[in-house]
């Protein structure tokens, strides 16, 4: 009887928590920004109105603000927002650095104003006490860059505030205007953020900023830095001055790594830190310890600096974390944690500063090292802790990251191990290794000789893919780096088809670029042996070519052929699209987009060539300026479609009235200008201006609008009319002004519109 009591309630218990009602959403920023990441964890629903202030679509990022309080919502890449947008956000809460959104619907209810930004300094902004609002923070360009995110071009600046640097991330791709920034005191209005570590600790200020518009110049740089005086590289530190303000501070935790007079690490909890430190007393690991230091950030790293230790000698010992793989540590997550982990000894080498082991885990190297103390020059070195390879050995150390940020994939990582007993084998090497067969067979000599030449082939063989791997790690991050420098295009093809041929043991490899050049080493003839192909894919459209492999038939490299083409045609991909995406953007800053004319930029520097070229040979030349009459009239009768076709026309019809080595160029709008040289007289330049302006007496036959158009011309002839860029823009465009003051009307109205002719 008690046992069905007992059954009916819990029945009844399950059935009521069945039937309790779910939380209410959260309707305001405010009660979402007051969660904390244990709450924000459990998947909160929300619901709330807030106003755009930064997107961007290919990375996921938005913010939104409303009444004074702001998130960050990892949006879609097709919301379409722009900041001032008033938009509805359903989804639920995440943890993170501080709770965040991630929506199920964002809906935009109208388009309103921004927020007001908030001024901020950097001591405020590295507090987070503005994370996520709009807010206006003022400093000095100290470098202006465009930087490829997530294989897209935008532009970095960095500024220097009167308490630290800001990083500001700009969605623009004008390298000129990025350029002209450098060495201005700005003022920037932007989302505030900031540079993360991947225990999600903050290492910097950021600043996210949707257009060049948001950046204001409050005073431009005195002179271009180029223009300064040349220092010898060996007095540049004469220029250097800092005036550090930092605040010691300090902190406590077991010390679980501690090299003399270099570095210590000190953990508590989750948390652990790197401090820079020349204390040479001795400090025992596992007791707990305070240090007093400078906080600073070294490679993205949180650290202390020219800091003091002292020891309590209280016993409070760390258990290292067990990881079980690699990709745990590589996602930088155990940022100088004290870990243990297994692997497979492949290599070990002492070198005049550390020891050092090199495991396999999985598919992946990484390091345990242990470094020499400051008395190996003066006391001799205990002889190094030998370990067969092939022995399955558990380390325990320090987790060393070679990189911080988080948001960049997986990252390699040492091992510091404190002492050589931190490195212990697990397993012995394969019963089948080569030192068991050589006492097996140790009473045949011959056999001896034999086994042992096989376990010296089977070493060299080890070492040397150990090597090869190294080899080709260093060629795939120097060939990233050349895809961002200045190396041409053709260099970088072949160093990736040489490192997909070294992956293949040599095998001949050669790539195809589509209507381009065939890079590579071709084979004359193929004989028996097969050729393998990857197509290299662009993001959009067709293939941008091809990169193959001729390898020998049921080889080892005609196995590994597919994910080696794989890698090089990504590897392809990357270095044609950049580079494509450079001169794309160097022609959007030469010449106007409508027209396919040279554009002012473009006829400035074009001028100033010219003046310097004539001045040398003692010559002339003519500078023609052309002004359509009455455009604004054609756009508003008829709409900017018709405009821009009749922009379109005017343009190539002025340009039929032009010699080869003339120049035309769209100054914006309706004004156009051309440049003349190789003439004698002002004669020959008015003669030509005179055909520019009859070019206009057709009719223009536009998507079935007919239109009558005149254009004003004034001209300026070098040296005669002035002897500077700025005076004979001045001259020719009085000229034209003046021409189409006393121009007779020849109609009442002379832009009409009637049926296109057939």
């Amino acid at each position: 009887m008690n046992g069905r009591l007992i059954f009916f309630a819990i029945s009844w218990a399950a059935a009521s928590a069945a039937q309790a009602p779910a939380p209410a959403p959260l309707t305001s920023l405010s009660a979402i920004h007051a969660l904390s990441n244990a709450q924000a964890s459990q998947s909160l629903p929300v619901a709330f109105q807030a106003t755009v202030t930064y997107y961007r679509d290919y990375e996921h990022t938005l913010f939104v603000q409303d009444a004074g309080v702001a998130i960050y919502v990892s949006a879609p890449a097709n919301a379409r927002l722009i900041p001032g947008d008033r938009v509805l956000i359903k989804g639920t809460t995440r943890p993170s650095f501080h709770p965040y959104v991630a929506p199920d619907s964002i809906t935009v209810l109208y388009h309103g104003a921004l927020p007001p930004p908030l001024p901020a300094s950097f001591d405020t902004l590295i507090r987070s006490e503005h994370d996520c609002q709009l807010v206006r923070v003022r400093g000095v360009v100290r470098a202006a860059n465009l930087v490829v995110s997530s294989l897209v071009l935008n532009a970095r600046i960095d500024i220097l505030t009167e308490g630290g640097p800001v990083r500001v991330n700009v969605d623009s791709q004008d390298a000129v205007a990025v350029n002209n920034l450098l060495g201005a005191q700005v003022e920037v209005v932007g989302a505030a953020s900031g540079t993360f570590d991947g225990k999600m600790q903050q290492t910097g200020v950021l600043v996210h900023a949707q257009s060049l518009a948001a950046v204001r110049i409050l005073r431009p740089a005195a002179a271009s830095p180029f223009s300064l005086p040349v220092t010898s590289m060996d007095e540049v530190l004469t220029h250097y001055h800092v005036n550090d303000l930092s605040q010691r501070v300090h902190v406590r935790g077991t010390i679980t790594y501690y090299q003399p007079g270099s570095a210590l690490v000190l953990q508590d909890g989750s948390k652990s830190i790197w401090i820079m430190t020349r204390n040479l007393s001795p400090l025992r690991i596992g007791d707990l310890a305070d240090a007093t230091g400078f906080p600073d950030v070294v490679d993205g790293f949180l650290t202390l600096r020219e800091s003091n230790a002292r020891d309590t000698w209280i016993l409070a010992p760390v258990t290292p974390r067990p990881v079980q793989n690699w990709e745990r540590l590589a996602t930088s997550s155990n940022i100088f944690d004290l870990v243990s982990i297994e692997g497979r000894v492949v290599m070990e080498a002492r070198e005049a500063g550390q020891d050092e082991y090199v495991l396999v885990s999985g598919d992946h190297l990484f390091s345990a090292i242990y470094r020499h103390p400051l008395v190996a020059g003066i006391l001799p070195l205990p002889p190094v802790k030998f370990i067969s390879l092939g022995s399955r050995v558990r380390v325990t150390g320090i987790c060393g990251q070679q990189n911080s940020n988080p948001f960049g994939g997986l990252v390699p990582f040492n091992i510091l191990l404190r002492s050589l007993d931190d490195i212990s084998v697990v397993a012995p090497p394969s019963p089948l290794s080569v030192r068991n067969l050589v006492l097996l067979v140790s009473l045949l000599l011959a056999a001896v000789f034999t086994v042992g030449a096989r376990g010296w082939i089977l070493e060299r063989r080890t070492r040397h893919q150990t090597l090869a791997l190294a080899q080709m790690e260093q060629r795939r991050s120097r060939i990233l780096e050349d895809i961002n420098g200045n190396r041409p295009l053709a260099e970088i093809i072949e160093q990736i088809v040489q490192l997909v041929s070294l992956r293949l043991d040599g095998a001949p490899c050669w790539c195809r670029i589509a209507d381009g050049a065939l890079l590579g080493t071709v084979p004359s003839s193929l004989g028996h042996r097969i050729t393998q192909r990857e197509d290299i894919h662009g993001r959009s459209g067709p293939a941008l070519g091809a990169i193959f492999a001729a390898c020998e038939p049921r080889s080892r490299s005609a196995l590994e052929a597919p994910p080696a083409l794989l890698t090089g045609a990504e590897l392809a991909t990357l270095a044609i699209e950049t580079r494509r995406l450079y001169s794309d953007l160097r022609h959007r800053s030469e010449f106007d987009l409508l027209t396919q004319l040279h554009n002012r930029f473009s006829l400035d520097r074009k001028l100033d060539d010219l003046i310097a070229q004539t001045r040398e040979t003692a010559g002339v030349f003519g500078l023609i300026f052309v002004d359509l009459d009455r455009f604004k009239q054609v756009n508003d009768r008829f709409g900017h479609h018709i405009g821009d076709l009749y922009l379109e026309e005017a343009a190539q019809r002025m340009k039929r009235q032009l010699r080869a080595f003339d120049l035309l160029a769209r100054l914006g709008g309706d004004e156009f200008a051309a440049l003349v040289p190789a003439v004698r007289s002002r004669a020959e330049v008015e003669e030509i201006a005179l055909r520019l302006e009859h070019s206009f007496d057709l009719p223009f036959e536009l998507a079935g609008v007919c239109l009558e158009g005149t254009a004003s011309v004034g001209i300026a002839l070098y040296p005669e009319d002035g002897a500077t860029k700025d005076a004979l823009l001045k001259v020719s465009d009085t000229a034209m002004y003046a021409a189409k003051d006393v121009k007779q009307q020849v109609h009442a109205d002379p832009v009409h519109s009637e049926p296109a002719l057939a």
